[in-house]
């Protein structure tokens, strides 16, 4: 069995999806990989590392390998070269992507998304979303500290003693409780809020104060928030926003599997809060929880700085491709049997994580 790691084509996107150490381990289980030329140059992965491990370099993976895997979902020029009968492992997003998704049941190709990986015991290692977020959240502070005209930490010093920044963080899943670790570390006063109570026990073991706002949410599949009714969503927004005033830097995770991110602070929300502060929005390539949020800029509102990157793991490309390519490699060593590639579908892992197969969509996209 061949499998294939092609150079990244997405703008912006320096990760790799094998890097050598997972390449040396799948070469140990008998199978070939075949990467392209200065695939991973970006990660910190150079061609000699691959060759050292393995690999053979080679300037199409396409025409050759049996299973392609990716970060990023493939371009159209990309599906094209994709073979009838070939495999793809990538972050394809398939409950918001139906043309991408219909294009590649055409092609007939089985195609594994990273990003619907269950969340389950057994699948940790494989759990692509939660690594990824893991570096959001480190990397949002670190934008946040930057942009901030303040020290995060209490200071005294001759000239006086400086004041802890105040940090909020709302949504506490992955990203937002390596928000809230990292922000701490930094020596912040940090606040934190999130529809789930039983998110609670985690933000306070972080050493940050877990805000009771008098909106409770569900809990959904896989520990994801449920979006709240109407009128508890304006209620949320209503008490975000007393916060959202008095903190130095806002720093806005929360997601909603195929949908839309929550609007969580609004513009007036934004206006409220004092001149030089920061807001981070982690959900910005969902559209963002702040308002005035532009996903893929960072512009000045109000006196405010709203930081909206879309792809904070791409700017970490050495620890985000370390992460990844672990994922990878532990979910193809779920798939493949004897260096043959063994489809079961009758397990979980196999059946939540395929997306397309023998030209059928099995994971219908969401209607939004």
């Amino acid at each position: 069995m061949k499998v294939g790691v092609p150079k990244e084509s997405a703008p912006g996107e320096r990760r790799v999806a094998l890097i050598p150490d997972s390449v040396r381990r799948l070469a140990e289980a008998n199978v070939d990989v075949l990467v392209e030329q200065g695939a991973g140059d970006e990660a910190a992965a150079l061609d000699s590392a691959y060759e050292g491990a393995g690999a053979a370099i080679v300037g199409d993976v396409y025409s050759e390998a049996d299973l392609v895997a990716k970060v990023q979902s493939p371009s159209e020029q990309e599906i094209g070269r994709l073979r009838e009968g070939q495999a793809l492992v990538a972050l394809l997003q398939p409950l918001t992507s139906p043309e991408l998704v219909g294009a590649l049941a055409k092609k007939r190709v089985t195609a594994f998304s990273m990003d619907s990986i269950p969340r389950i015991t057994r699948a940790q290692s494989m759990d692509a979303l939660s690594s990824q977020s893991t570096v959001a959240g480190y990397k949002a502070v670190v934008l946040a500290a930057s942009h901030l005209g303040k020290f995060f930490p209490m200071l005294t010093t001759a000239a006086g003693t400086i004041a802890p920044a105040r940090v909020l963080v709302l949504g506490a899943g992955v990203a937002g409780l390596q928000a809230i670790a990292t922000a701490r570390r930094l020596g912040a006063l940090v606040f934190a809020f999130d529809v789930r109570p039983v998110v609670k026990e985690q933000v306070e073991s972080l050493g940050a104060t877990f805000l009771e706002l008098d909106v409770e949410g569900a809990e959904g599949v896989g520990g994801y928030a449920v979006a709240l009714a109407e009128d508890q969503h304006e209620r949320e927004q209503e008490l975000i926003a007393r916060h959202v005033a008095e903190s130095d830097a806002v720093i806005t995770t929360a997601l909603i599997p195929g949908r839309p991110a929550p609007l969580l602070v609004t513009a007036e929300a934004v206006r409220a809060m004092r001149h030089g502060s920061v807001v981070v929005d982690v959900a910005a390539e969902a559209g963002g929880n702040a308002e005035p949020t532009e996903p893929g800029q960072t512009v000045v509102k109000d006196g405010v700085t709203i930081v909206g990157e879309t792809n904070l793991a791409a700017t970490m490309p050495i620890h985000a491709s370390q992460m990844y390519s672990r994922n990878v490699y532990t979910f193809l060593d779920h798939l493949i049997d004897d260096a043959r590639l063994t489809l079961d579908f009758d397990d979980e892992i196999t059946r939540e994580a395929c997306v397309t197969h023998d030209g059928r969509v099995l994971k219908e996209p969401v209607a939004v």
